[in-house]
């Protein structure tokens, strides 16, 4: 299983799963939310996740590392500020609600079974991956940054 390791771009996965959410949608259940509070809390989802992307990305280019997930071993520097204090994974956390915006939108029980297997799958293929070689490159300072911050939220 370690040849899927950063092998599909971040962004692919969660296209593959919003399709997956939508094509799963129909057959299952409906969530028990009425029109209102369901465009809410998708608006609101959806702006959290593109709130953690832009902070993210943007304490990327202040610190002038790479931004390509499929190549952690060319970071230039451990992003430890920003958004960075509350997640070590903003951009996937801002992927992680969008996705739950979506099958919010979708209003479907089965639905939400696509952030489920996103988390799962970008923790095991993507995450953990890149916690190796940030300890490789980063020692101690990664290891006492990882100490006191989450890795989803």
């Amino acid at each position: 299983m370690s040849s899927l390791e950063h092998r599909i771009p971040p962004p692919v996965v969660g296209a593959l799963v919003a399709t997956a959410m939508w094509l799963a949608a129909p057959v299952g259940p409906l969530l028990p939310l009425a029109d209102t509070p369901r465009h809410v809390l998708t608006g609101l989802l959806a702006v959290a996740g593109i709130a953690f992307d832009l902070f993210g990305l943007l304490a990327f280019r202040a610190a002038r590392t790479t931004l390509n997930p499929m190549r952690p071993a060319r970071a230039s520097a451990l992003v430890v500020t920003g958004v960075y204090r509350l997640t070590r994974n903003p951009m996937y956390v801002g992927m992680l609600c969008l996705l739950l915006a979506w099958a919010v939108w979708l209003s479907s029980v089965f639905a939400l079974a696509g952030p489920a297997a996103f988390l799962l799958y970008i923790t095991r293929f993507q995450i953990v991956p890149e916690e190796r070689v940030l300890e490789d490159l980063f020692g101690l300072q990664y290891r006492q940054y990882a100490a006191r911050v989450r890795r989803w939220l």
